[in-house]
């Protein structure tokens, strides 16, 4: 096969159509040649869907797991990291000054894709205005949740700062399981409370498990 024919094909399907029709595999090897334009791509690409299963799988793995796997240098690694940073941007971008309430699906698409492969907890607040319209979504802290590790005093001087009105609450499960622990009700009883002090709303707590997702408010375990 001509390599270079192979690449320009490839660039021209995109160009034309998008990723629409590509196999996952494609799609890495199109990544790895954008990163290292020296050789052909197309066995690492594969060997890495191979080793994490899909798209999503390689675009989420550590760096360091992706450096185990031969033909992926420092260059190839970037590349996969910054398009996943990038399309991380471009999520936030675009639910940015949109109404929480008709957007609310995209919202959490976001956090999925912004959460969902941390291997430590992060607790994030979405902020809104007085017409519910999304300020920005931001992270306040990183580590085990718990009412050690979240400041309320914290929590409320980002929000008297940003002039929100209303807030969610959001934080990762790294093991998987969506469930709230009796930390989470603890720490969202406590930052409820503190925001009625200065009469901010607190629409949810959502928590992001993988792919799975627990809302305190879908739940019924907002405090009243």
């Amino acid at each position: 096969m001509n390599e270079h024919g192979h690449y320009a094909r490839l660039r021209k399907r995109f160009l034309d159509g998008g990723l629409e029709g590509f196999l996952d595999y494609e799609v890495i090897e199109l990544l790895l040649k954008l990163a290292d334009n020296r050789r052909d791509q197309k066995n690492t690409a594969k060997n890495l869907i191979k080793k994490f299963k899909s798209l999503k799988g390689v675009l989420e793995a550590h760096p360091d797991e992706l450096k185990k796997e031969y033909g992926v240098g420092p260059a190839n690694v970037f590349g996969i990291k910054m398009i996943q940073a990038v399309s991380r941007r471009y999520l936030k971008d675009q639910i940015i000054n949109t109404d929480y309430v008709k957007s609310s699906n995209d919202v959490i698409d976001y956090l999925k894709h912004r959460l969902r492969d941390k291997n430590r907890e992060s607790f994030l607040l979405v902020l809104l205005n007085g017409q519910n319209r999304i300020i920005s979504v931001e992270k306040l802290f990183t580590g085990t949740i718990t009412t050690s590790a979240v400041y309320p005093r914290e929590v409320i001087k980002f929000i008297l700062q940003k002039d929100a009105a209303a807030v969610i609450f959001v934080h990762n499960h790294p093991s998987g399981n969506p469930q709230p622990s009796r930390d989470d009700q603890s720490i969202t009883n406590k930052l409820i409370s503190a925001c009625k002090s200065i009469d901010v709303v607190v629409h949810d707590h959502i928590i992001i498990a993988g792919n799975q997702i627990t809302s305190f408010a879908d739940k019924g375990l907002m405090p009243d």
